[in-house]
């Protein structure tokens, strides 16, 4: 008997049992909640000290610190012309407070745009210093002589950086390192020369860079800080000096940002379809899951208080060769005291561990929380998908301290608000429309602030692409 002769006997034998099509319609299905994509580890709020803001506003109160302006300079480019914006050229500290720009706009019209390739120098050690470096694009290091009498890198610079504007206040000044550039730069160079010519016609211009060369250098200390005059080793019936602690006379103020939205349910199904599972409730959790997740993006990414774009510039490095490898998570700790955490990007991390792999290390893990999360030099490494990667795939790792009593990063909500279902955040009961349908305003509140510079440092243009 052939195969489809077989076939045709068996659909002509009449049916001995129920089918199971049929059956399913008497039994009782098993069901999940509803599932979420979107919702992630959040490792940000779950670790962040959070302090109770009455008032909706923070101030962070700080001992007088005089403005060095180490920022980062923005360029426009035009094909292959790039040009500085006058503005930005008061992110130079010898340019801070200078107001006028039309001679601004004159010493960025001056600027000179080089190119070098990988390998070449730009400054060399102890050549007179008569020129401030722009750079526009790439990476220079600065070599300088390390304790047993071989070349160390002191430093890597990249986009937005600077170097050189000391010689604008300083005739005598020289280089005190080699300045070499790691990948093709481009830089715009703004001679001492042409300043000078400039402040011969700009009477405000001279009178502001003289103003500078008086002012004595021991006002500040190393961070900026107004000094506080002290005497020690001293004996006998010595005079003590007189001081005294300034404090910031406009200190920066937080504000709580909020995320909101408007959750409608309509009247039928909260009353009709909540067997076996509370409708209105599970639409409640996703929406507060949603704002929350929202929420850390903005702690990150907000150009007010965002984590990324609050970061002090000195605070700001770059990997010594692209990829993160353990030297420069080692930079970024020895920045500050008591670091508490990395984040980073799931990819950052992979890459990290790729560093590791290649040098033969492995790196030790910590259980937090029930979570197995990797480490190094005992400070845990949280992933973070709000960390932006972009197109060319680099990312940035971020490291903080935390913590009030630590001068560290804290996080800031107002707890005790109407209607609060979780400290700062609400669920408010809005009405029925005539469309029979619930509305509720789910409302959360929150900021970040970073009390001292050094609390929050960040490795950037990490490379999360290389695979050796």
């Amino acid at each position: 008997m052939s195969v489809g002769e077989e076939v045709r006997a068996e659909q002509a034998q009449p049916q001995q049992s129920l089918g199971t099509a049929a059956a399913r319609n008497l039994a009782t299905t098993t069901k999940s909640a509803p599932q979420m994509q979107e919702i992630s580890s959040r490792w940000l709020l779950r670790m962040l000290p959070w302090v109770n803001v009455q008032g909706g506003t923070y101030r962070v109160n700080r001992r007088l610190t005089y403005s060095v302006g180490d920022g980062r300079v923005t360029f426009v480019k035009t094909g292959d012309d790039v040009r500085v914006i006058p503005a930005e050229l008061r992110e130079l500290p010898v340019l801070r407070d200078y107001e006028d720009l039309e001679v601004l706009g004159e010493l960025a019209g001056r600027c000179e745009q080089r190119e070098y390739a990988a390998g070449e120098v730009l400054t060399s050690f102890g050549n007179p210093s008569g020129e401030v470096f722009l750079l526009a694009h790439g990476r220079v290091e600065k070599i300088g002589t390390g304790p047993y009498g071989d070349d160390a890198v002191l430093e890597v610079l990249a986009d937005g950086s600077h170097f050189g504007d000391e010689s604008l206040t300083d005739p005598d000044a020289i280089w005190e390192y080699t300045a070499r550039a790691a990948t093709a730069t481009t830089v715009l160079v703004l001679p001492r020369a042409a300043v000078e010519q400039t402040g011969e016609r700009s009477e405000s211009l001279r009178a502001h860079l003289e103003g500078l060369r008086a002012i004595p250098e021991q006002r500040a200390n190393k961070y900026g800080e107004r000094a506080i005059d002290l005497s020690a080793g001293h004996v006998g019936e010595a005079a003590l000096p007189g001081t005294f602690v300034d404090y910031e006379a406009s200190p920066r103020e937080y504000e709580l940002s909020v995320a909101q939205t408007v959750l409608r349910i309509h009247s039928r199904v909260a009353d009709l379809y909540n067997q076996p599972m509370n409708q209105t409730e599970h639409q409640l959790r996703l929406t507060v899951e949603a704002l929350k997740e929202r929420q850390e993006h903005e702690m990150i990414n907000n150009k007010e208080f965002g984590l990324l774009n609050n970061c002090e510039y000195e605070q700001r490095i770059q990997p010594h060769d692209g990829a993160p490898g353990p030297d420069d998570l080692d930079e970024l700790l020895s920045r500050r005291r008591g670091s508490k955490l990395f984040l980073a990007h799931p990819r950052a991390i992979a890459a990290f561990g790729r560093e590791c792999n290649r040098r033969g290390l492995v790196p030790e893990s910590v259980e937090v929380a029930g979570n197995r999360i990797p480490t190094w030099r005992g400070v845990p490494i949280f992933p973070c998908n709000k960390i932006p990667v972009s197109d060319a795939r680099t990312t940035s790792i971020i490291c903080m301290r935390t913590g009030e009593t630590e001068q560290g990063v804290v996080g800031l909500h107002q707890a005790g608000i109407p209607d609060e279902i979780e400290p700062s955040l609400s669920v408010r009961f809005m009405g029925i429309s005539e469309q029979a349908i619930i509305s509720y305003l789910v409302t959360t509140y929150y900021s970040a602030a970073v009390l001292v510079p050094d609390a929050l440092g960040i490795l950037e243009n990490v490379e999360i692409g290389r695979w050796q």
